[in-house]
């Protein structure tokens, strides 16, 4: 409980964690963001650091931030945006071929000479991401959780690599260089700054918008097909 409560103290006052950061450890500070966000997309056990929030705030810095005390932290926008984005398709492809190794691996074990997962399934999700890969990859980014999975079920599916180191890469730089720079030009508005807990609720309630949107869609349907005719 005091790990989940450290953690949401994090997430809402990273602003104040950054500022800090920024101070203490000057140029280290940019290894420091990319190993988050490699961390999160490619670790399939971490998937709870803050990704959006984190983007945005560091894009917040971009533009400078002067506290209280007249001084100010700022970090270089086009070190930032590389960055990033290169740890963002260096997180995926990690987690991708974790999928295709190890997570194969686990999944083909035999209990009693009945393997874990049935091939069946196997089959069905190397067909979903063959289909329908593309646009996973690129919309699990936006949102927190499944854009650490995707690529590891990719990686289990066997998507082709090809097609899936493409839309990584079109996927990072979409996610990155959106949320960066909404908060290079928006972070530093008084508005956002006085509300910025309501504001970073508000990235992560709408990044989980397209998974509450797709859950009740499939209860609505569940319920509609048991209804008598």
């Amino acid at each position: 409980m005091e790990f989940f409560n450290s953690l949401v103290d994090f997430l809402l006052h990273f602003d104040k964690q950054l500022f800090s950061m920024i101070n203490n450890y000057g140029f280290w500070i940019y290894a420091i963001l990319f190993l988050i966000v490699f961390v999160e997309t490619g670790i399939i056990l971490m998937p709870f650091l803050p990704g959006d929030s984190l983007l945005f705030v560091a894009g917040t810095f971009c533009a400078g931030v002067m506290n209280e005390s007249g001084i100010t932290a700022e970090l270089n926008v086009w070190i930032v945006l590389l960055l990033l984005i290169a740890a963002a398709v260096a997180g995926d492809s990690l987690n991708y071929f974790f999928g295709k190794t190890i997570g194969l691996k686990v999944i083909s074990w035999k209990i009693k000479g009945r393997q874990l997962v049935n091939q069946k399934y196997l089959d069905q999700t190397h067909a979903f991401y063959e289909k329908h890969g593309p646009k996973t990859i690129i919309i699990a980014r936006f949102v927190p959780i499944v854009r650490t999975f995707a690529p590891f079920i990719a990686g289990i599916g066997a998507m082709n690599y090809r097609k899936f180191i493409r839309f990584n890469v079109i996927g990072g730089f979409v996610w990155v260089t959106s949320l960066v720079l909404t908060g290079y030009f928006f972070g530093n508005f008084p508005l956002v700054q006085k509300n910025f807990e309501i504001v970073v609720f508000g990235i992560i309630g709408f990044s989980l918008l397209p998974v509450i949107t797709a859950t009740i869609q499939a209860k609505t349907k569940k319920t509609e097909t048991k209804l008598p005719a």
